[in-house]
């Protein structure tokens, strides 16, 4: 299995702790490579990484860090990155396979979550997105994260960010097939922004959208300095 990682933003709000985000150390290793080494753990077997801001400094980091592990680590150079994070899944649809792991350059999370989501059954063009039902999850900015209303047998309803009415959080870890990516271009084309959660709510309005319960394990989504600072405390 592939795994997709969207790193091509700016990353404005970590600035204080690193020029890169995704190059962000927390204690002592940096946010891309916690991210890679989870999905190794978790059974990835090729990860393909979309850069941007800074993208040469990620790709020369990645470069080496593949020499070192023996990891297979491709790179795909988002020229729009200050476009949409589904510009970016986009950008990288000819090095992927029909279905992937699509994750986050700042999000970690328990490797379990990737390997059980990578065994729920799903439909060829279904997406299944690994979702918190943790409404009081202390790690979680209620101000940034993308929410989720689920209706009968976990089928998404509405996702996004401004949705007032929810009953999960998006941990930023999904089953996809390259109907979201048809789904982002699709937006695109419409006047969209052609983000990941447009894509997702184009396909959760055609039944291909559905979500995996994480349970309590922990993710957490590094995205500023207070983040950040959870991240040292409570990662090793």
């Amino acid at each position: 299995m592939q795994g997709l990682i969207v790193a091509a933003g700016e990353g404005t709000r970590l600035r204080p702790i690193a020029p890169s985000k995704p190059l962000a150390p927390v204690r002592g290793t940096s946010l891309i490579e916690r991210v890679i080494t989870t999905g190794r753990q978790a059974g990835i077997e090729q990860f393909v990484v979309v850069t941007g801001y800074e993208g040469g400094r990620l790709e020369a980091f990645l470069g080496r860090l593949a020499e070192r592990t023996g990891i297979d680590i491709v790179t795909v150079r988002n020229l729009s990155w200050r476009l949409t994070n589904g510009v970016s899944v986009a950008a990288a649809e000819p090095h992927l396979d029909e279905r992937f792991v699509l994750m986050m350059a700042d999000h970690l999370v328990d490797p379990t979550i990737i390997s059980d989501l990578m065994s729920v059954p799903a439909a060829t063009d279904e997406v299944v997105l690994a979702i918190d039902r943790r409404l009081d999850n202390p790690l979680v900015d209620l101000e940034d994260v993308t929410r989720v209303l689920t209706g009968a047998g976990g089928r998404i309803e509405q996702i996004g960010k401004l949705i007032e009415s929810y009953n999960a959080f998006d941990t930023g870890v999904f089953s996809a097939s390259k109907a979201l990516i048809r789904a982002i271009r699709e937006d695109l084309a419409e006047g969209g922004g052609g983000g990941i959660s447009a894509g997702m709510a184009r396909l959760a309005a055609r039944g291909l959208a559905s979500t995996y319960d994480i349970g309590d394990r922990f993710w957490l989504d590094v995205d500023d300095p207070t983040a950040h600072g959870q991240a040292e405390r409570l990662r090793a």
